[in-house]
């Protein structure tokens, strides 16, 4: 059954024995935050947390590390909560192929109980803010899906995007956001500003879960994420209208913030501990006017920390990278197996591949590094044979450590692009982008001496389901 909204989610967690409640009192800063990160430090099988004694807030529920492990991203598409990480990625590339699946429009949405308007709008009564790292500018809404449109075709139900950016509270009602030059929220911006306009946009936070999956999903340009949550949820995705910009918004949200990006207005905004487990600095970057916060009653505040891999982003933004860049390699190049994009948001990508001739490997690297995300992302791409499995590292470095010759099977292409919170790149945005080729050189690429593999033994499948099964009964 699919979720709606968070609270449903967070029963089925809670029934699953997936969230911990801290009954005990704690500080905003820095043990809610601190918590978040233990989290990912304690195994594949971390609960989500949620907080409501918090010092210093008199009505707070917080929470945090909803879709922090395996488990718990299992639940979110419906899934037993031990399905292996490989299966995930497996089932939601078939969910994919469902696609698009079109929305349900509902009334009577659970934000429309509460609203502030105007001059009444102070973001700081309706959530239990605070800050996720230590050196972090101020706090920030890093878990909100953006709801945009393209100025130019506003009508066109699949350019309105809904996407996850990080967004600094820069008072009662400011907001300052970060919109990657590579991301569809600043192509709209970009369009508006020419026109001299400014940008409506809603935020919405506190999202079902399939909602939060799809808005940090690098989708075509006019492909809807509402339709693609239907897909992954098998379901149509609840939408309502938000009152203020008639925008398509989350039906279940807990809170919806109607405004507008300040046409050519500017703000340091940062720095902000990033998912690369880095800090990045404070930049220039666009301003948010509130105009509506509309929410429900006793609001749950969703957050995310992130930082130092694994955090709850990296599962949240791993099947979802894998998936997406398997299906727009393959759509042009058949041969390709599986894509492991799990690290650090696809900057590197690992590649498993069948060849037609030889430097085939090294044009499907190119081609990572060319599709919609891998422009912003991807800098460094492993590319292997059919055989070896991407997803798991002994394999893969077995292939680089047994079939790469530097001189001829790596490739540096300078001066690419780049999102500019890569801590890598020599000049912010820009950075030099690396293919490995670990596969089997084929005709007429004819090198090495790779004729005489050694395979596993026909018995060993069944073998290793006996050994399994002998050791569970133990």
């Amino acid at each position: 059954m699919p979720y709606d909204d968070l609270r449903s989610f967070l029963d089925t967690l809670d029934k699953e024995s997936q969230l911990l409640r801290i009954t005990e009192e704690v500080l905003p800063e820095p043990d809610l935050a601190a918590a978040a990160n233990a989290a990912g430090r304690i195994g594949e099988g971390a609960p989500a947390l949620y907080f409501d004694n918090v010092k210093g807030f008199t009505d707070a529920r917080i929470a945090m590390n909803v879709h922090g492990s395996w488990r718990n991203h299992a639940l979110a598409l419906g899934l037993p909560p031990d399905t292996s990480v490989r299966e995930q990625v497996e089932e939601f590339a078939r969910r994919w192929d469902a696609f698009p699946v079109a929305p349900e429009r509902r009334e009577d949405a659970p934000w429309r109980e509460n609203a502030q308007q105007g001059a009444d709008i102070d973001l700081f009564k309706v959530l239990p803010l605070f800050r996720l790292n230590d050196g972090d500018g101020g706090f920030y809404l890093d878990k909100a899906a953006v709801v945009s449109r393209d100025p130019r075709d506003p009508d066109h139900f699949g350019k309105q995007n809904v996407g996850t950016y990080r967004i600094e509270v820069i008072g009662r009602d400011r907001l300052a956001f970060q919109p990657v030059p590579m991301h569809d929220v600043a192509q709209h911006l970009h369009a508006a500003e020419e026109l001299g306009e400014d940008l409506p946009i809603a935020i919405t936070l506190g999202n079902d879960p399939v909602i939060t999956v799809v808005a940090g999903m690098p989708m075509g340009y006019d492909q809807s994420e509402y339709e693609m949550a239907g897909a992954l949820r098998g379901a149509p995705a609840p939408i309502a209208t938000a009152p203020l910009t008639g925008f398509d918004v989350p039906w279940g949200s807990e809170v919806v913030i109607e405004g507008v990006v300040e046409s050519r207005k500017r703000q340091i905004e940062g720095p902000f501990g990033e998912f690369t487990g880095h800090y990045s600095g404070g930049r220039r970057m666009p301003t948010i006017r509130m105009d509506r916060v509309s929410y429900r009653t006793n609001p749950v505040f969703e957050s995310l920390y992130l930082g130092m891999p694994w955090t709850e982003v990296d599962y949240l933004v791993g099947p979802n990278t894998c998936v997406p860049l398997l299906k727009q390699l393959r759509a042009e190049f058949p041969e390709v197996q599986a894509v492991n994009a799990m690290y650090t948001h696809g900057l590197a990508v690992i590649v498993s591949t069948k060849k037609r001739y030889g430097g085939f490997a090294k044009a499907v690297g190119m081609r990572a590094m060319t599709t919609p995300h891998g422009l912003g992302y991807v800098t460094q791409v492993i590319v292997v044979d059919e055989d070896v499995d991407p997803f798991d590292l002994p394999q893969v470095m077995w292939a680089m450590s047994a079939k790469v010759n530097p001189q001829d099977d790596v490739v540096i292409v300078p001066n690419l692009s780049v999102m500019a919170l890569a801590p890598a790149a020599s000049t912010p945005g820009i950075t030099s982008k690396m293919i490995i080729d670990a596969t089997t050189p084929v005709a007429p690429d004819n090198r090495g001496h790779f004729d005489t593999p050694v395979r596993d033994l026909p018995e060993t499948p069944e073998w290793a389901d006996r050994l399994r099964a002998l050791i569970a009964a133990r």
